[in-house]
C-alpha cells in the first residue's frame, strides 16, 4: 500500500479531529454531534418566537379593537336613525288628530252649541286612540280588579263592604302600558275591610 492509500484510511478519530480543526479555521466553534445543545441559543430561539407571537397577537388585538370601536359606532347611528323613523312615522299618525282639534276649534268659534262640541270631541278622541292603539298603547282601567302594585298606584284606601279587600273601587286616573312596558300606572282607590 502506497502512502498516498493511507491517507484514504484514517480512522474515526482523526476524521473528528480534521473536522473539528476545519471548523475552527472557518472561525466557528466545533462541531461536536455528543454535545448538548446550547441553552443560551434555546432560549434566545424561544425568546425571539415569543416576541414574534406577542407582536401578531398585539396586531390582532389592535385590528379587533377598532372593528369593536368601528361596529359601536355604526351601531348608534343605526339606534338613532331607527329612533327617528319612529318617531316620524308616530308623529305623522298624530297629524290628523292635531288637524282635526283646529277644525273643532274653527268650528267652535263659529257654531257655539254643547252638543256640536261634545260630538267633536267625541270624534277627535275615537282617532287619537285609534292612533294610539296602533301603536301598541293599551289602557289600564281596572275598576273591579284586584290592586296589582305592578300596575296601580293606590291613592287612598277607602273601607267597604260591598267589595273585597283590596280591590280596585274607582280609577282616577288611567294607566298605560306600551308593548308590556309601564308608562304610567293607573291612579286609583282600594278598598279595605271596614
Amino acid at each position: 500500500m502506497t502512502e498516498h492509500d493511507n491517507e484514504f484510511e484514517k480512522t474515526d478519530e482523526q476524521v473528528d479531529t480534521d473536522v473539528t480543526a476545519a471548523s475552527a479555521e472557518q472561525g466557528g466553534e466545533p462541531v461536536n454531534e455528543n454535545e448538548p445543545p446550547d441553552p443560551l441559543m434555546e432560549l434566545q430561539t424561544a425568546l425571539g418566537d415569543a416576541q414574534r407571537e406577542a407582536a401578531e397577537s398585539r396586531d390582532a388585538m389592535l385590528r379587533m379593537q377598532a372593528e369593536m370601536e368601528n361596529l359601536r359606532k355604526r351601531l348608534i347611528r343605526e339606534h338613532e336613525k331607527s329612533r327617528r323613523r319612529t318617531l316620524e312615522r308616530f308623529m305623522g299618525d298624530l297629524l290628523p288628530v292635531r288637524d282635526s282639534l283646529e277644525r273643532g276649534l274653527e268650528a267652535a268659534s263659529q257654531t257655539a252649541t254643547v252638543d256640536a262640541l261634545i260630538e267633536g270631541k267625541q270624534l277627535i278622541m275615537k282617532l287619537l286612540t285609534k292612533v294610539m292603539d296602533t301603536h301598541g298603547l293599551e289602557t289600564i282601567d281596572p275598576v273591579g280588579e284586584a290592586f296589582d302594585p305592578q300596575k296601580h298606584e293606590a291613592m287612598t284606601m277607602i273601607p267597604s263592604e260591598e267589595h273585597d279587600e283590596n280591590t280596585v273601587i274607582n280609577v282616577l286616573e288611567k294607566g298605560y302600558q306600551l308593548h308590556d312596558r309601564l308608562i304610567r300606572p293607573a291612579k286609583v282607590v282600594v278598598s279595605r275591610k271596614p
